[in-house]
């Protein structure tokens, strides 16, 4: 891993990153590798997390294309240095921002989209002109052996690199001198990264969770909003950081969400889920052992059923929940949904004010004011109105937490100006010069007085 590092910062120091014309050939190139590896990566996809075609193919593949051609399409104009104005003191001088890359990127991954979340990064690093290192999870190993081959056949060591390995591999790399850090993980995870990059002094992006909820005032639209929620919440089975963690309910709509929660539940997955050869399974035995004991809060209305063979767990929705069950207590990152009722949009905000702020927040309702309510009273990382994940898919949204939901984004113009250091310069005239700065000038204080008032 050091020589990795001593490679690649030493290749990066010689220039061959920063040009336009390099950038762009690599995002052709990465588009190509994907196209290439497309079934390599929607086979090892669908074992190590029974993905169906369609959803690898959506979520994770075409998801980069998106990005890539994004990136390809903007990268000329972002590249180029940013001319500001300058006050009466800079008369003369020409000032300008310039876009320079940080150097040795380490994108860090984590397993539940395990090719989107480990590449999507890299989109955004190369177009800064970076060098790239990517540790993918070691919980999807199929997969982390196709995102490794790929990359050696498309790229050289010493400009990406994918290292694989445990938590041990992991803070061997960070034990090295990059230049920045990019995490996508749980919290706990993202302290440990965030403490460790501090001793450096290294910069860091932290993409991390939370309970994200899901309101439901009684003048949305019932139907349309159970559709989209149930979409959000159990695609993938729920291992998605800004899937709806839980409902907040107003009580004139509930008993009629819970009930087409439930229609669109049998439409999507069928009567059998579980046999359903679609339907996500759970990443490994240890998380479905621990999303099953959620399965004790509350009452289950829907679902429930478990299949300790192949770590499966049916779409499930909880009624009777508190905000003491266990349940409620940290992200659940799977597909069991919790219901939460209310009254009055207020206690909605107190409560949810009352925690670690979301990564997402998803209202449904029709009135503006309300809207509005809830967009001015909770901070959380970004989210929609009567919808619910579309947001990431917006290549001009930046996407990133807030609080303990994480810091820094990406996405976009987000993702390239995250990798890239803004140099601050002001090119001074020497044709004349401004006496009245310097020392021993009898009218530099009438001046700045003049200037400043």
């Amino acid at each position: 891993m050091n020589a990795t590092v001593k490679l690649q910062k030493s290749w990066f120091k010689e220039g061959h990153t920063k040009s336009y014309n390099f950038r762009k050939e690599q995002l052709v190139k990465m588009k190509k590798m994907l196209t290439t590896f497309e079934k390599p990566i929607i086979n090892a996809l669908k074992f190590d997390l029974n993905k169906s075609e369609y959803e690898a193919y959506a979520s994770e593949i075409a998801f980069l294309k998106s990005e890539i051609d994004h990136h390809l399409k903007q990268l000329k104009s972002w590249m180029q240095p940013t001319k500001v104005k300058a006050p009466l003191t800079h008369t003369g001088s020409k000032n300008f921002i310039r876009k320079e890359p940080y150097g040795t990127v380490l994108v860090i991954a984590p397993w539940n989209y395990p090719i989107q979340l480990a590449l999507a990064p890299v989109i955004g690093a190369v177009a800064a002109g970076n060098t790239v290192i990517i540790k993918p999870s070691e919980l999807t190993p199929t997969v982390s052996w196709v995102l490794r081959k790929m990359i050696e056949q498309y790229f050289p060591a010493h400009y990406i690199a994918v290292v694989e390995g445990d938590k041990n591999v992991t803070q061997e790399l960070l034990d090295q001198p990059l230049d920045y850090i990019f995490f996508t993980g749980s919290v706990p995870v993202g302290k440990v990264i965030m403490e460790k990059a501090s001793k450096r002094l290294i910069p860091i992006t932290l993409e991390l969770g939370g309970k994200s909820p899901a309101i439901i005032h009684k003048d949305a639209s019932i139907d349309l909003a159970a559709k989209r929620i149930v979409w959000g919440k159990f695609t993938n089975a729920g291992q998605t950081c800004i899937a709806p963690d839980y409902l907040y309910v107003h009580h004139e709509v509930k008993a009629d969400l819970i009930q087409a929660l439930k229609k669109y539940i049998r439409e999507f997955y069928g009567d059998r889920p579980l046999e359903n050869p679609e339907y996500t399974k759970i990443v490994n035995h240890s998380h479905f052992n621990r999303l099953t004991s959620y399965l004790e809060s509350g009452t289950v209305v829907s679902g429930g059923t478990t299949d300790d063979q192949v770590d499966k767990i049916e779409p499930t929705i909880l009624d009777q929940v508190t905000w003491s069950d266990a349940v409620m207590q940290d992200e659940i990152f799977g597909p069991v949904l919790p219901v939460l009722t209310y009254a009055d949009l207020d206690e909605v905000i107190t409560q949810i004010n009352e925690r670690p702020k979301p990564l997402a927040l998803y209202y449904f309702g029709e009135k503006d004011e309300n809207q509005q309510l809830i967009m001015d009273s909770i901070s959380f990382g970004g989210g929609c109105i009567n919808d619910t994940l579309y947001h990431i898919i917006n290549p001009h949204l930046p996407f990133g937490g807030v609080g303990e939901s994480g810091m820094g984004s990406y996405h976009g113009r987000a993702s390239f100006d995250t990798f890239t250091h803004k140099k601050s310069i002001t090119k001074q005239t020497t044709k004349f010069d401004q006496s009245f700065r310097y020392p021993g000038s009898p009218f530099r204080l009438a001046v700045m007085k003049r200037i400043f008032g």
